[in-house]
């Protein structure tokens, strides 16, 4: 049931993308953008780790678990560290995520070609 939720939950995001996308003036990287901070919102408030809970894994790979990996490591930085060490701990629990995003699309440029 976990695999029927998961799906649907992304599914669910996608689509509130592609609304907002076709009806409005905005660009992927402002959703981008809107869905890192409505992540990082929820997980202030405790919302986002009771949806993992519920979803799974599917609520581990959209772009609103970076918001909320980015309050966690902050919050946990802070905790460990005092206020300096909210930029420390958030900035090396998000490190794997960003380092492999950038892996990741530089070995795709190599195999497709731009559109021009």
């Amino acid at each position: 049931m976990t695999l029927i939720y998961s799906f649907l939950f992304s599914g669910f995001i996608c689509l509130i993308a592609q609304i907002i996308l076709d009806n409005s003036n905005l660009t992927p990287g402002h959703l981008t953008s809107m869905f890192t901070v409505l992540g990082s919102i929820l997980a202030v408030f405790g919302f986002y780790d009771k949806i993992i809970e519920k979803v799974g894994t599917g609520a581990n790979l959209l772009i609103i678990n970076f918001g909320n990996n980015l309050t966690n490591y902050a919050y946990l930085g802070y905790l460990r560290e005092g206020v300096l060490g909210i930029f420390k701990n958030m900035l090396t629990g998000s490190s794997l995520a960003i380092s492999a995003t950038i892996i990741i699309a530089a070995i795709i440029t190599v195999f497709t070609k731009a559109k021009d």
